[in-house]
């Protein structure tokens, strides 16, 4: 039976929390005279002179209604990469416990665990970039406490197997993170359905990607109470901003504006991999439940050179593990990926 009190590091667990302004009173009220604010306001907004909502109540009845879940198994933070950052100060203790990774995958759980001073297994993705569940397996021990897990997958682009991720939740004694930043893009169903089956499970997502929001910070973190409630203890009291919150709460209520913008990305994504896939230079495109594609070229670096000369950024990541000659290509507008094929037919061109 899996026991989350019996993952948290103990410093944490005996954590007293820091108690804000905010939190030692409930009710409404109409003068605030308790956290040292300047009363006359601010040169912008007036109520921005307030410290914002350091739960985000707000946001998360919103979100609530969106996901179909309850508000007490969301976790909002300054970007996923706080969410990121808390998994390993709430459950590994530096210098001690390790955590698994699958490369290629998203560059900051590495990072982040380096931050933290905490050891990475990595288990490299098969071939055809699927989970290695025999290699994660051997290399799990007992001070082994997160598997990380990126769904559809950062910088390849497909959904990994339902069922390899699965495997992991019922074998793991640890928690087993899913980032699904790109869910929204792909037609696999997201495991936010299914903390109640799994309460070793967290599900990462954000506001970034599919909702446009990538300037405002907002990443969020699905899981059992018991995780959220340890999550909420550690995370500085006001790490979402009283502008971050209007504007959040503001686009949440445009479903229907994002779902077309989400049509429209897949629709272009899948024109540009076919154009892609008929070009000389061009090896291999391969298949992406993302908002971008990964592209096998000849000569890569050469070809992102080029492109750079014309005023145009893509991600080389040739030198990460399984991408050799690959360049990560985001879906643009259609003006954008018009400038692109034709810059690329140029690079054809100069080279036949």
């Amino acid at each position: 039976m899996f026991n989350v009190n019996t993952l948290v590091r103990a410093n944490i667990a005996g954590l007293t929390p820091y108690s804000s302004a905010r939190d030692e009173f409930s009710g409404e009220a109409k003068v605030f005279l308790d956290a040292n604010e300047n009363s006359l306001g601010s040169p912008l907004k007036k109520w921005y002179n307030r410290y914002p909502d350091p739960h985000q109540k707000a946001i998360k009845h919103k979100l609530a209604q969106i996901k179909g879940i309850a508000a007490e198994h969301i976790f909002l933070g300054n970007g996923s990469d706080e969410c990121i950052d808390l998994l390993y100060r709430c459950f590994c203790n530096p210098g001690k416990d390790n955590v698994i990774i699958c490369p290629p995958t998203y560059g900051m759980y590495e990072v982040s665990a380096n931050i933290n001073d905490v050891e990475v297994k990595k288990v490299s993705l098969l071939p055809n970039f699927e989970l290695d569940l025999s290699g994660i397996e051997d290399a799990i021990d007992n001070q082994t406490k997160l598997i990380w897990i990126c769904s559809p997958n950062n910088p390849t682009g497909n959904s990994l197997k339902r069922l390899d991720i699965e495997t992991l939740l019922n074998n793991f004694k640890g928690l087993v993170i899913v980032d699904e930043a790109y869910i929204n893009f792909s037609k696999q169903k997201s495991f936010v359905q299914e903390l109640t089956e799994y309460p070793n499970l967290v599900v990462l997502q954000t506001l970034s990607k599919a909702w446009g929001l990538a300037g405002l910070r907002l990443g969020m973190a699905f899981a059992s109470t018991a995780i959220i409630e340890i999550l909420n203890r550690v995370k500085p009291p006001y790490n979402i901003n009283q502008a971050t919150q209007e504007l959040v709460l503001t686009a949440l209520e445009e479903v229907g504006q994002v779902n077309d913008m989400i049509r429209l990305l897949v629709d272009m994504r899948d024109a540009l991999a076919e154009v892609f896939s008929s070009m000389p230079t061009v090896e291999r495109v391969y298949p992406s439940d993302a908002n971008f594609i990964l592209v096998k070229v000849k000569d890569a670096r050469a070809v992102y050179e080029f492109l750079l000369s014309k005023g145009i950024v893509l991600r080389d990541r040739s030198n990460v593990q399984l991408c050799g000659d690959c360049l990560r290509i985001t879906v643009g507008s259609e003006q954008d990926n018009t400038l692109l094929v034709d810059a690329m037919q140029d690079w054809y061109q100069l080279n036949a």
